[in-house]
């Protein structure tokens, strides 16, 4: 697989990414379409390997999500801005510190956004856990299931 193809594939599971925060788009179906992608032009046992544990964990990711109670945003009082900002805390706080980082920055993220928008800890704190109640249990499952997606086709590229 060509360069320009690697990066097409890292764009799309980026779009997956992004797609888990925004409502209505399937990120965790673009992100498993990309590893599909690179493994079946690939054809590589790690890419296969990629690929099955993709769709196993996705699915497993769906039946965990369906066993949450059901998302609410707009009963959350946070803003969609805040929560795709907090999303994408979670994402960066993903790469910065493996497996941990993703939901020590989305909540952290949540947290200092709410404080911003409402000016004391005591709001900021319970507007925040309103928020993680209401969306932010489903949404960091969805999104950390499609982490580890990425993060191991990313290790498997970077391995070569």
């Amino acid at each position: 697989m060509n360069v320009w193809q690697l990066v097409a594939v890292g764009l799309v599971m980026l779009l997956g990414l992004l797609g888990v925060l925004v409502p209505g788009i399937p990120g965790p179906l673009i992100v498993w379409a990309g590893a599909m992608w690179w493994a079946l032009s690939e054809k590589s046992g790690p890419a296969w390997a990629v690929l099955i544990g993709a769709t196993a964990l996705l699915l497993l990711n769906q039946v965990v999500k369906w066993l949450l109670p059901p998302r609410a945003p707009r009963e959350a009082g946070a803003p969609y801005r805040t929560l795709f900002l907090a999303g994408l805390a979670g994402i960066a706080g993903f790469f910065l510190v493996p497996v941990l980082g993703c939901p020590l920055g989305a909540v952290g993220g949540l947290y200092l956004l709410e404080r911003v928008r409402l000016g004391g800890h005591g709001e900021a704190w319970a507007s925040a856990r309103t928020a993680l109640r209401a969306t932010g249990l489903s949404v960091l499952v969805e999104l950390f299931a499609c982490l580890l997606v990425a993060g191991a086709w990313i290790g498997v590229v970077a391995a070569g």
